[in-house]
């Protein structure tokens, strides 16, 4: 029996988990709390517009740029070192941000942050796969995942909060510190975990991962079907707390709870029913997932044009639901579904590579919300987005039936 299918491998396999879980929503915490606080930092550091959507661009070019190099890394040293080691960096990267004094120095220090997160997400989404049998992965990746949607909450809800408060420098000097903190219990857990104790695809053993991952087809199409669908999410992160005050003339701290609880909460529903369904449909189809992620575009489109076309707050936030639900059956099969098809030793450059592809389209959505916020609007922009995932989805319904079947039987 394999180790995390005894009793003491599936606990530890649940704290790893638990354990990851604390790190990722500390992880969004720190990235998402400034988006709430625009107003602030437009007073305070005479941050026009567009800087204001820099310090979202910014943040997702770094990012995706050192996940690439990050993925690497993971797969050929040790996971467990780079994710503790990035926690600490970025923690400190935040605290600090809290003593900016520009919008320079503002936007040098979100690029920081995005070097020092890169080193995370390859490293811990490939470490939860990898302590999880194939049937139960989903359900893993997407119970990790819920601390993005907790961490987009809170930290939204914090930095608005803090902001109104006139203390938008000192959320920083907190977020960073209890980061730092928890880096000590986080790293004493795990010294003990098995980096590789469910692997059932085979390895190639390549000196650089990427060069294997552009060889199957089914993985390049998730590649550009992630990137339109991360362009939607980020945009929404971006930009939807100020349309919701500018709309519907709410107070800062309304608007980040009115731009974040509907559509994360319902995300969060989405992300452990999704993981579930997942599961139980690949014992019966290998390309359950994928075939969810086609479901979960499908349904998002007409959520998004929704978001930004509803004339009344109710019907808005029934629509932020609405793409939180659907949203959440990706995000949460995303990962697994490349894992279905490219080696096992490349699995941590595989989420760096798709966040890579992600972050190079989705990073222009905060710079196009603040470039085109007065001209085209953010309305007709969520619009084109929906257009979009639409085309997402039809090209993903093709690979499935023509590409799917020889790439999954190539890795198994």
């Amino acid at each position: 029996m394999p180790p995390s299918e005894t009793s003491s491998g599936r606990q530890q396999a649940t704290l790893l988990v638990a354990f990851m879980w604390g790190a990722y929503f500390l992880n969004y915490c720190d990235r998402q709390a400034i988006f709430a606080m625009f107003p602030a930092l437009k007073a305070d550091l005479a941050m026009s517009n567009v800087q204001l959507g820099l310090t979202g661009s910014i943040f997702i070019w770094v990012y995706g740029l050192g996940c690439v190099i990050a993925g690497q890394i993971a797969d050929r040293y040790s996971k467990r070192r780079l994710v503790v080691i990035s926690l600490v960096i970025w923690s400190l990267v935040t605290v600090a941000t809290g003593f900016s004094t520009s919008a320079f120095m503002l936007l040098s220090l979100r690029a920081a942050m995005g070097i020092s997160e890169s080193l995370f997400m390859p490293a811990a989404i490939a470490l939860t796969a990898n302590a999880h049998a194939p049937g139960q992965r989903s359900r893993a990746v997407g119970l990790l995942t819920t601390a993005q949607i907790v961490g987009t909450v809170g930290g939204g809800w914090f930095g608005g909060w803090m902001a109104q408060q006139g203390q938008w420098r000192a959320a920083f000097f907190v977020l960073g510190a209890v980061g730092v903190l928890y880096a000590v219990p986080y790293f004493l857990f795990l010294r003990q975990v098995d980096e590789e104790s469910q692997i059932e695809t085979k390895k190639v053993g390549a000196r650089f991962a990427v060069s294997e991952l552009v060889k199957v087809p089914t993985y390049l199409v998730l590649c550009v079907v992630f990137s339109v669908f991360v362009f939607g999410l980020w945009l929404l992160y971006g930009w939807l707390p100020s349309f919701f005050a500018d709309k519907f003339k709410l107070s800062l701290a309304a608007a980040a709870f009115n731009a974040t609880v509907y559509l994360q909460g319902a995300t969060l529903v989405g992300l452990l029913c999704g993981g579930v369904l997942a599961d139980r449909l690949y014992r019966r189809h290998a390309a359950a997932r994928l075939w969810l992620l086609v479901a979960s575009l499908v349904l998002c489109a007409p959520c998004l044009h929704a978001l930004g076309n509803c004339e009344a707050l109710p019907a808005t936030r029934w629509a932020a639901v609405g793409f939180g639900l659907f949203s959440g059956f990706f995000i949460g099969n995303i990962f697994p579904s490349a894992f279905e098809v490219v080696p096992a030793d490349t699995r941590a450059s595989a989420v760096g590579l798709l966040n890579f592809f992600g972050a190079a389209v989705s990073g222009f959505a905060p710079l196009v919300g603040g470039l085109w916020k007065e001209t085209i609007g953010i309305e007709r922009l969520l619009t084109g987005t929906a257009i979009a995932y639409g085309a997402a989805a039809v090209l993903l319904l093709v690979c499935i039936r023509a590409l799917f079947p020889n790439d999954f039987a190539r890795v198994h």
